[in-house]
Formats: C-alpha cells, structure tokens, sequence
C-alpha cells in the first residue's frame, strides 16, 4: 500500500482527492493537512510515502512545506507530489528547488492524479506535459545561469557513455521512458536502464534533479 497524505486548504479539494485516492486498491489515505505547518507535523508523525502538496496555503506555503519535508537538511524524507492550480513558472522551479519530486495541475483527470502518485512513490519524477514545455521553452535560463563553470559540464560529460548522455537530453526534453525508447529506438527497459545509471553517477535523487542539471550545465538549452 502507498501510504497517502493530503495537503490543501480547501475542505472540498481535500475530500474530493481523499475520495478518488481512497477509492484505489494501493491506495491509503493516512491523513489530511490544511495548511503547510500541518503538513509538516502529519509527515513527522504519520511517516507518509507521498506527500500530495498544495502550495497557496495559509500559515506555511506549500513550497516552504516540501523544502521542510523533502529538501536537503529532510531525514527520511517522503515523496512530494505538488498539485496546484497554478500553472506558474516560478512556482514550478522553486517547489523541485524545495525537494518535490512531481508537479500537477488540479486540472488533471483523475487516473492521471493516481497514476502521479504511483509514479512517484515508484522513485521516479512526474511533471506535467504542459508544465514540463513552459519549464523549458521560458524557465530554463534560470536554470541554466550563465555564469556557470564550464568543468561542471565536462564533468557531466566525462561520467556519461554517449548514449546515456542521449537519453540525458532526451529526459530534459520532458519525455517519458516509453517516448525517448522510441525516439533512439531501443526497448523501454533498456531506457529505464539508462535512466537509473544516469541518475546513479551523477548522484541524483530523481528525473527532476537531472532535468535540472542538464540546464544547468548546458547541455540543454530553453526555446521560446
């Protein structure tokens, strides 16, 4: 069972996610939050494996929250799926700056919500098809500053074999596994594969954390 808890502070999204994820055979709804503070102290008592993380929210933000629950200084940290209905670029890069390891919109169907919750409970990273273009075609500036230094990318590049630096830029592009197997045409096993070297040598946590990276050090680049 995937242990589920629910941050939100509108009574009727909560219910109406507590319902959909309730109604899933792996699926348990451990608690519910109204606010980030609350969020905070339910993960520390309750130990969910995935946070479902608003971020407008009195009292503590969502992104404020996740940086508590999930960022570096995070013992044990839970998977935090951020679900809003904000669209926002900033919002975007600050909540995977604070640990979060998905990004949804509210507007989602709901399979897509469970599945994003199965996804990232699974290790992997979840962003949003329309979130992932905005990431890359306006944001990716910010992830990728100029004044980076250039050995960081000859890092990157030395600790990858070609074709894993393939599938690298083919992630930050936002595909998924089954979309980069059929665009270098190999099965998605062996894409799966790849992606769990890359992320093993470049000592990342999730598809996130490497889709940022790959702007950050160039190898990548945004377009409008």
């Amino acid at each position: 069972m995937i242990r589920v808890l629910v941050c939100d502070d509108q009574a009727l999204v909560r219910t109406g996610f507590v319902t959909i994820f309730s109604a899933q055979p792996d699926l348990e709804v451990i608690g519910e939050a109204d606010n980030g503070h609350a969020a905070v102290q339910a993960a520390q008592r309750l130990r969910p494996d995935v946070v479902v993380m608003d971020i407008r929210m009195p009292v503590l933000d969502g992104i404020e929250a996740t940086r508590r629950l999930a960022g570096p200084a995070a013992v044990a940290p839970p998977k935090v799926l951020v679900v809003t209905t904000f669209n926002v670029d900033a919002y975007v890069y600050d909540a995977l700056r604070a640990g979060a390891s998905g990004f949804l919109l509210k507007d989602a169907p709901p399979a897509e919500l469970v599945a994003a919750i199965r996804t990232v409970a699974g290790g992997e990273a979840l962003l949003a098809p329309a979130v992932t273009r905005r990431l890359i075609g306006h944001f990716a500036e910010r992830l990728r500053p100029t004044d980076i230094a250039r050995p960081a990318r000859d890092e990157v590049v030395n600790a990858l074999t070609p074709r894993e630096l393939e599938v690298l830029r083919e992630l930050a592009a936002g595909l998924s596994n089954a979309e980069i197997a059929q665009a270098l045409v190999i099965a998605p096993e062996t894409v799966k594969t790849y992606v769990s070297r890359i992320l093993t040598k470049l000592g990342l946590r999730d598809r996130v954390q490497a889709v940022v990276l790959a702007y950050r050090v160039g190898l990548v680049s945004g377009g409008p």
